[in-house]
């Protein structure tokens, strides 16, 4: 059952009453309370008039109201420097904030839409804009001309005698990212598919790949790997920030230098190894190049498997702080690696001692021909 409302009068009545002589038993039978409702109400309100008592509720009432007012202020505040960016937000960006908040608190939108300073006729308005039109132009003029900026192609639109204003294009040409100069795909010729035939002399094929990593700096550095796919040695590991084509031929020429050229060199399809300026050179130095199919690194497999061993006993091992720590450790891994790695493929051969096995052998072979021709 509800339970009965005294008026303020009506209290100051009944608590005279008990001031008066009466009974705390009868006065709350009188008036169908409790008695403890009673001294409750002579501990408050002991002494006061109708009057006094009424402002007494009233100040509660309205102190109730304000720390309910505060409270809602303060959470409103919270929500907006938490939502809140250093620069002002664009409508379409509130927009999305709103939704977070009403979808991850309680919060209507409303109320959201307040806290951010966004009217609710923005919220709920939706564009009733076309621009798939434009985007459809603009993205055939970027297939057909990526390298040109936003002026080349609102005056080929205007050319063309669309009515489209310049404001209009730009933001539609913003929004697609248009700014950004988009990239052409490097076009890599079909390779032909060879097989990983293993070569019987000295300076028949070589191997060339590189392997990535960084300082401790965050620098990144590059090491050219170059071997001798016959005695499976490790002829070169040049680390160098940038490795271009004419580093890479200056390797090859001290190679050159040390142990003469082989008759071809195997490499993917990166950049250096395909440049104008490598393949003049290859051509001089009457080379054959062997390019594996794209995507395919283990048609260059003998150099895949060094690589592998470099960085395991190299990169993988230390930790650098400079180019020449990287190049001193290099240096000292090429020489343990040629001298003291057996081969399993090999019966257990190291690089070193197959290549003198091969020299010999080659050796035996001139001294036979030569016999052979003596004998003729």
């Amino acid at each position: 059952m509800k339970g009965k409302t005294f008026t303020e009068t009506q209290i100051v009545k009944i608590l005279k009453d008990l001031d008066s002589g009466k009974q705390a038993n009868d006065v709350a039978r009188e008036n169908g309370i409790s008695k403890a409702t009673l001294y409750n109400w002579r501990k408050r309100y002991s002494g006061m008039g109708a009057s006094e008592l009424s402002e007494l509720k009233a100040l509660k009432e309205e102190n109730r109201r304000l720390k309910h007012m505060y409270a809602e202020l303060a959470l409103d505040h919270r929500l907006a420097k938490e939502n809140y960016r250093k620069k002002a937000l664009k409508p379409a960006q509130k927009r999305l904030i709103v939704s977070d908040i009403s979808q991850e608190t309680e919060f209507s939108i409303e109320r959201a839409c307040r806290v951010l300073q966004l009217s609710t006729g923005v919220f709920y308005y939706k564009t009733v804009k076309n621009d798939l039109p434009v985007v459809d132009v603009l993205n055939e003029l970027a297939e057909e001309h990526p390298t040109r900026g936003f002026d080349w192609y609102y005056g080929n639109l205007r050319n063309r005698g669309l009515p489209w204003n310049r404001k209009r294009v730009l933001r539609i040409y913003r929004s697609m990212d248009l700014k950004l100069r988009r990239k052409r795909k490097r076009r890599i010729l079909k390779r032909p598919k060879q097989p990983l035939i293993e070569a019987q002399t000295l300076n028949e094929t070589w191997s060339m790949d590189f392997v990535s990593d960084a300082l401790s700096s965050g620098r990144r550095v590059r090491t050219l790997i170059v071997m001798d796919d016959a005695s499976r040695e490790a002829l070169a590991a040049h680390a160098d920030y940038s490795l271009c084509a004419g580093k890479v031929i200056q390797v090859l020429q001290q190679l050159e230098l040390e142990r003469g050229l082989p008759l071809s060199i195997r490499t993917d399809n990166g950049p250096e190894f395909i440049s104008k300026k490598l393949a003049k050179w290859c051509e001089e130095k009457q080379i054959e190049r062997k390019f594996i199919q794209p995507g395919k690194p283990m048609q260059n497999g003998y150099n895949e498997r060094l690589n592998r061993t470099y960085r395991e006993d190299v990169l993988d091992a230390y930790f650098f702080d400079s180019l020449e720590q990287l190049r001193i450790l290099s240096d000292k891994w090429l020489d343990n690696y040629n001298s003291k790695h057996p081969h399993r493929s090999m019966k257990g051969l190291t690089p070193n001692q197959k290549h003198i096995l091969l020299k010999e052998n080659a050796t035996k072979k001139e001294e036979l021909t030569v016999k052979i021709n003596n004998q003729v």
